[in-house]
């Protein structure tokens, strides 16, 4: 289970960037955010979906990766609700409703990772 939520991971991420890259400026306005922030946000995504697919390719993925795209995830969702809070731009409802349902996307994500290497490390030690 662990190698499929790596792989959906990566490449959600990689399509989500690519959305924020090419679609920034355009989304900018319906959102309600500065068009860089969607454009910085859909390049990180990159090395991001990158890591997550090399982890998922290992025969058995290092749980010090898993952890820190777990942590990346959270630390995105926490960033999601930043910029929805600080005075970033002026979110439309449009905006508020694609941050809060990506976010929630993103720790949903994050609880299956969480999810599929505790039922490895619970099957590893029986």
């Amino acid at each position: 289970m662990l190698k499929a939520v790596l792989i959906f991971d990566a490449v959600t991420c990689f399509a989500f960037g690519l959305l924020l890259c090419l679609g920034g400026g355009l989304l900018a306005s319906h959102f309600g955010l500065p068009a860089d922030l969607l454009i910085y946000a859909g390049i990180i995504l990159f090395p991001c979906s990158v890591l997550m697919f090399v982890t998922a390719k290992h025969a058995r993925p290092a749980l010090a990766l898993v952890w820190l795209i777990i942590l990346g995830n959270l630390g995105w969702v926490l960033a999601s609700i930043t910029i929805l809070v600080l005075p970033i731009g002026t979110p439309t409802v449009i905006g508020y409703g694609f941050v809060s349902a990506q976010a929630l996307a993103v720790l949903g994500i994050a609880a299956l990772e969480y999810r599929a290497i505790a039922q490895h490390s619970l099957s590893s030690t029986t």
